[in-house]
């Protein structure tokens, strides 16, 4: 027992030597960590010198803890030490991996900056505006007011859509008017409406397209360019949207229902081409079924009772 007391009174100069050395390393790498990122901010994005701050940091601090451990146990030499932190971090790499490869993305995103603090961006099921690049998360706000700290790996690995990319965003929506409706005169009401709405940008120039001939309506496609960010659009949008309605019904274009016609097998006009031939509903010969109108068909109510096609019974 004396002899192991004797033997920690003999080593605590050299721990608190090793303590000692450790202590002024890390004051050292946290005066470099913040004078590269000082110097490099001035010259290069400043995500970029935060990267490039904190790599340097984490590698002097391996090395601050690399000659604390050699100063407070001289019979450990660097070699000796990195051999045994090497088959250990073999097993620490497996254990952390997530967080080694989050830690990674992270420095690779504040270096490559694909999106910065500020954009507007769609991760995942998540979109919001960017409000911290972290070594480890990425910090999301989304439009409803939610913080969502997704991991760089997951914003490193996967499609990211950077909405405020660019200066401008185009917006489109469908408007479906009548098929008597004269589709010239509709176009150019509609594009008139969308340039006189506050907030469409006159360059690129918005423009109306026919875009589909569905079964109810002859679809126009209206398209739009606005500044990016999310308030902006949603308002000019609105705008638009009431704009272009308010002119297409002040002008008497139609702006239909969907429609559906439904009939019995046989029940088409006399006129309906030639019954002879084949037909939806019965086989072609010489004797095809007679047409029988609506006004001819016998309903049966839910009472029994038995009623016309006009509902009289």
């Amino acid at each position: 027992m004396d002899r192991l007391l004797d033997d920690f009174l003999a080593m605590l100069p050299l721990l608190f030597a090793g303590l000692l050395a450790f202590l002024l390393l890390w004051l050292i790498a946290k005066v470099v960590r913040a004078g590269l990122e000082r110097v490099l901010a001035r010259s290069s994005n400043r995500s970029a010198a935060t990267a490039i701050g904190r790599i340097a940091y984490v590698l002097l601090l391996a090395l601050a803890v690399l000659i604390s451990v050699t100063v407070a146990f001289p019979s450990m030499t660097p070699g000796r030490l990195i051999s045994v932190l090497g088959v250990g971090g073999i097993a620490i790499g497996f254990a952390f991996k997530d967080i080694f490869q989050n830690l990674l993305a992270g420095i690779l995103l504040l270096l490559r900056h694909p999106f910065r603090v500020g954009d507007e961006i769609t991760t995942g099921e998540f979109t919001g505006t960017v409000e911290a690049i972290e070594t480890r998360a990425t910090h999301i706000r989304t439009y409803d007011g939610k913080r969502v700290i997704t991991p760089n790996g997951d914003v490193y690995t996967k499609p990211v859509t950077v909405i405020s990319a660019y200066d401008m965003l185009r917006s489109e929506y469908d408007v479906g008017i009548g098929y008597g409706d004269d589709l010239g005169k509709a176009k150019e009401i509609a594009l008139e409406a969308i340039r006189s709405v506050e907030g469409v940008l006159e360059d690129p120039t918005p423009d109306v397209l026919v875009w589909e001939l569905a079964g109810s309506s002859k679809n126009l496609r209206l398209r739009w360019w606005t500044r990016p960010q999310r308030g902006e659009v949603l308002h000019v949008r609105d705008r638009v949207l009431r704009a272009a309605a308010e002119a297409l019904s002040g002008a008497g274009v139609d702006l239909p229902f969907p429609t559906q016609v439904v009939l019995f097998h046989d029940q088409t006009e006399a006129t309906d081409g030639d019954r002879r031939r084949q037909r939806e509903g019965w086989p072609a010969g010489d004797s095809p079924p007679e047409p029988r109108p609506l006004s001819r068909v016998e309903l049966v109510r839910s009472d029994g009772e038995r009623g016309d096609g006009d509902g009289r019974s």
